[in-house]
């Protein structure tokens, strides 16, 4: 986690504290289990939850670590300097994984459910922007070349189409993640009882896992990470349109200029769009870790620990690399600076040649053949297209072939920008539902 890119509720569910306080719950509510199924003595729990109220010392765990090699057994250690003699029963039957893996679900499923309530506060505020635009007209493109006209509120509720679709991924990635095993060696729960693993998964609000190796199968983190990625793309999808628009012979929108901010060391003019570039960057690096993630799926046999490593860079970096790039989108879009004029301006660039279509459709209604119309209408959009003195009504109106078929009433009728209209509010019922 680098601190530039992290904000606090994320990070800290990824603190050296946070973790050793979550395997302590779940060391001491599997000892509660443990105690009323008669396998270990009753007064265990009471000795093992009073450790509840001290602060677990992280570098002292770290000095018994820097001996055992094994971090839970250096926690478990400094557990029992906490508890005393009832530590001797905390841990019975279990297995590191039991509470590794179960840590690892309760910080994943911790973290899902910011990034989900990151996505509602982008979601409301794409739709704040859209119903904002909802009638302002910009060109839309293809490769990057004018095509025909839309709106600018089209674009942001596409956006937020998308994001809702990144939602609902990421309320079923919390499902898939959000599952508990203690079940001991390679998971035939031999040493445990499987009603201790089914105590401390509804204490933790998981659910049990049908079947684990020792392990939680590595499945279901690749599916959580592979999402994570996919809403990440989501998020540079929109920063590069924002980037695009915001370019100078463009500038239909731009990002939030602060009072004070500078743009370049070398020039003073410079506002660029540093933060969907930034966003460009971070998207790239919670791509990067889905690929680890799926190649944590093949372990050897029941076990291995080739993914332990991955997972304590990826689960952190993943979760709060995407938590500070979707509140940044938020910010963006929330202040980003529309400029209806000049998309009016980009409009009319080509000179009426974003009706072609129109005109190719006004043609074969009346009765030209598909090809032949697609000549006509080229041949007239070419030479506005090369510079021609006239622009494309005009050059249309003194085509023979065209004026033998179209009036210029029919001509100009189909210049008409707000047939683009027409379905505006019937496309945003459907995004927005209302």
């Amino acid at each position: 986690m680098i601190p530039r890119y992290s904000r606090p509720e994320m990070a800290a569910i990824w603190s050296p504290e946070t973790r050793y306080r979550i395997w302590f719950e779940i060391e001491a509510h599997a000892a509660d289990k443990m105690a009323e199924l008669g396998i270990i003595p009753p007064g265990v729990p009471a000795a093992v939850w009073r450790a509840r109220e001290m602060v677990f010392d992280v570098a002292r765990i770290e000095e018994i670590e820097a001996t055992t090699r094994h971090d839970v057994i250096a926690f478990l250690t400094h557990l029992a300097e906490l508890v005393g003699p009832e530590a001797r029963f905390v841990h019975q039957g279990m297995t590191s994984s039991d509470v590794l893996d179960t840590c690892l679900a309760v910080q994943l499923s911790r973290a899902a459910d910011i990034l989900i309530a990151d996505i509602d506060a982008l979601l409301a505020v794409l739709k704040r922007r859209a119903f904002e635009h909802r009638l302002t007209p910009c060109i839309g493109r293809s490769h990057g070349i004018h095509a025909e006209s839309t709106t600018f509120g089209l674009k942001l509720a596409q956006a937020h189409a998308e994001f809702a679709r990144a939602r609902a991924r990421l309320v079923a990635a919390r499902a898939e993640i959000a599952t508990c095993a203690i079940s001991g060696p390679v998971g035939t729960y031999a040493s445990i009882d499987p009603r201790v693993e089914a105590h401390v998964a509804a204490k933790l609000g998981l659910a049990v896992e049908p079947i684990s190796t020792q392990i939680i199968p590595r499945d279901r983190h690749a599916a959580f990470f592979a999402a994570l990625a996919v809403v990440a793309s989501s998020v540079e999808r929109l920063a590069v349109e924002i980037r695009h628009l915001q370019r100078t012979e463009v500038l239909e929108a731009e990002e939030y200029f602060a009072p004070g901010q500078k743009g370049s060391s070398a020039m003073p003019h410079k506002r660029n769009p540093v933060l969907s570039e930034n966003l460009t960057g971070l998207a790239r690096m919670v791509r990067a870790y889905a690929l680890p993630a799926l190649e944590n799926v093949a372990l050897w046999h029941e076990r291995d620990i080739s993914h332990s490593s991955v997972e304590r860079m990826i689960g952190p970096d993943a979760t709060v690399t995407l938590d500070f790039a979707l509140a940044r989108l938020t910010g963006v879009i929330d202040r980003l600076v529309v400029y209806p004029d000049n998309m009016a301006r980009n409009l009319g660039l080509l000179r009426g040649l974003i009706h072609s279509q129109a005109v190719l459709l006004a043609l074969t209604q009346k009765g030209v053949s598909r090809e032949d119309a697609y000549a006509m209408v080229q041949r007239a959009a070419m030479r506005v297209w090369e510079g021609g003195p006239r622009d494309f009504a005009a050059e249309l109106a003194a085509d023979p072939a065209v004026a033998a078929v179209l009036t210029p009433a029919e001509i100009a009728a189909c210049m008409d920008m707000t047939r683009h209209l027409a379905h505006v509010d019937m496309i945003f019922a459907r995004v927005f539902g209302e």
